[in-house]
């Protein structure tokens, strides 16, 4: 066995023991243990005696489940890419637990977890599966706690220094029993993104302030962000060439146009009630719960769905899209808009997400200097005239391992520290450098990090703010994920091709969420937790209380408000501190 001078006396003989008595550290698995270390994860936020301790458990703790396969699914996107080809064949050589690691498409991952769900007949081992059914895997009892799991039969498979204190995003995969459903894998937010060369160029600052007033910097709120839209793309329209645009987005009948909705639209306009994770007793969906059941999503039921606030970010969704926008964003899906402000022609985008970072960093883009650095930057996105202080203010993405029941015991213990290991502290470093989707405040407060910020377009700095609490997932409002998240695509899309107005839209959207709670509380399969609907009240009632629904403002478009992004990093500085 080959022995590495910085480990401590103390593990080397304990290798020395395990392996005299023929137990669990044979030369494969010792071995690749250092490999791997030195090869892979030689980044870490812990020392490399404090990792190596970490790969000597998980070999140790694998024994019984030695020589098994097992199977796992997440959706295709960089970190998890890193993990199906690398740490599944790490955690393979150090274990001997074989793990394929499928990557499907978003949508498929819900319809095989909704399948085995409602089947019992076990199709994956594990899912990495986005927090945002937390509302849904608390109440249909499908889901084995991640909590009750260390306690129980886990115990012994818990890795000792899986420390979830230092996990960000803990909140967002707890139910309201005060329960942890789900272990947060990798996180995205969506943020403002702008190009700060573009936004520094003294006379395109003197020309946005001959016009709106006030000068060109991050909009903190829609007015500004619709004014800065309007600046590039009718006022300024070509830079070096080339015509350019002050807005990005797609508007193509598909599901993802659904998740532009979901992924808290109308929560950045402020649709909802105060309250972090999520708004209550109305969330950014427009739900209403009382207690934990839900009670409309119409405003007839005390609902926010198709209420004034909603309809406002609906129609500057329709109208930026159409004015401010390049014409064929109109016909794209998410995937295909994705990649357009990294060619160059975008000025800004209020909804980007910084999944994408990786992607918009990469050697010769247009929006890449010659040293390597970004353009571009991200900032918190701006706040609609409707929201209050103490709301959330954007999506962030929170994609979870979820174990159900129907799993035999033994598939999902192997699963569980197949699961650990992808975000043990011994990993979670490379892999956040590789997919920038990071899950640890260690990883994120780490000197690699900090060395890596300048690249990164103010990622670090986000995450090391205390702004970052406002990012949330869909929270424990919506009952039913699957069912309801359906609806939303079909009905924005009446609004994005102009067949329906925004409030006639969304009036369909709000009436078909009612229709699906009601289906469920008739069924009666969610326990204490499930839906149980509102009378219908004159929706004059609803928008005259205090709180969401919202009545409608006299004045939708107050001044705009800019501020510079180096006050804004200061500013967060401060608040850290």
């Amino acid at each position: 066995m080959k022995k590495n001078k910085n480990w401590p006396k103390a593990l080397l003989l304990s290798l020395s023991v395990s392996l005299a008595s023929g137990s669990v550290f044979a030369d494969q698995y010792s071995d690749a243990a250092e490999k791997w270390l030195s090869q892979e994860f030689s980044k870490s936020s812990i020392s490399q005696d404090e990792q190596m301790k970490e790969l000597s458990w998980f070999t140790e703790a694998a024994k019984p489940f030695r020589g098994m396969s097992i199977n796992v699914a997440s959706e295709t996107i960089a970190t998890h890419e890193y993990e199906s080809k690398v740490l599944a064949k790490a955690f393979e050589e150090i274990t001997g637990i074989k793990v394929t690691h499928d990557l499907i498409q978003e949508g498929d991952v819900v319809e095989k977890l909704q399948t085995q769900m409602q089947s019992g007949r076990n199709i994956y081992d594990a899912y990495i599966n986005d927090s945002d059914l937390i509302g849904t895997h608390f109440r249909y009892g499908k889901v084995v706690p991640i909590s009750d799991m260390m306690k129980g039969d886990g115990k012994d498979y818990t890795l000792p220094t899986l420390d979830l204190n230092d996990f960000i995003g803990l909140d967002f995969t707890k139910g309201p029993d005060g329960k942890l459903y789900q272990l947060p894998d990798q996180q995205f937010a969506n943020l403002y993104w702008f190009r700060a060369d573009w936004f520094a160029r003294a006379d395109l600052k003197k020309q946005f302030k001959d016009i709106y007033g006030y000068e060109l910097g991050v909009p903190k709120n829609w007015s500004a962000y619709e004014d800065i839209a309007e600046f590039f793309s009718v006022h300024v329209k070509e830079i070096d060439g080339e015509r350019v645009y002050g807005h990005m987005d797609y508007g193509k009948k598909d599901p993802s146009l659904g998740w532009r909705f979901t992924d808290a639209w109308f929560s950045m306009a402020g649709a909802g009630d105060p309250g972090l994770p999520n708004g209550l007793p109305v969330d950014e969906w427009g739900i209403r719960v009382e207690g934990c059941k839900p009670v409309g999503s119409s405003v007839e039921r005390g609902g926010a769905t198709n209420g004034p606030a909603a309809v406002y970010a609906t129609t500057k969704y329709v109208d930026w899209l159409r004015k401010y926008a390049p014409p064929q964003a109109q016909g794209m899906t998410f995937s295909e808009a994705g990649p357009v402000p990294a060619q160059g022609n975008i000025a800004q985008q209020i909804f980007w997400y910084t999944a994408f970072t990786a992607s918009m960093t990469k050697e010769g883009l247009p929006v890449v200097n010659a040293d390597g650095t970004p353009k571009w930057r991200m900032a918190p996105s701006p706040k609609g005239p409707y929201w209050q202080e103490g709301m959330k203010l954007g999506y962030q993405d929170a994609g979870s391992w979820t174990f159900l029941n129907s799993t035999p015991d033994d598939r999902r213990l192997a699963a569980w520290l197949y699961a650990q290991f992808t975000v043990s502290k011994t990993v979670s470093l490379k892999k956040t450098l590789v997919g920038l989707t990071p899950i640890r405040e260690s990883d994120i407060n780490s000197e690699v990090m900090t060395a890596e910020a300048p690249k990164l377009g103010g990622l670090v700095e986000f995450y090391r703010s205390p702004a970052r609490t406002q990012w949330t997932p869909t929270g424990t409002n919506v009952p039913d994920y699957p069912k309801l998240a359906q609806l939303w695509w079909q009905y924005i899309a009446e609004a994005a091709n102009g067949e329906k107005s925004p409030q006639e839209a969304l009036n369909g959207l709000a009436a078909a969420q009612d229709k699906v709670l009601k289906r469920l509380e008739r069924a009666g399969v969610q326990g204490d937790c499930g839906p149980e609907l509102n009378a219908k009240r004159d929706a004059d009632y609803w928008l005259s209380q205090p709180g969401s629904p919202k009545a409608k403002l006299a004045n939708e478009k107050p001044q705009g408000e800019t501020v510079a992004y180096e006050d804004l990093l200061k500013s967060w500085k401060q608040s850290a501190n």
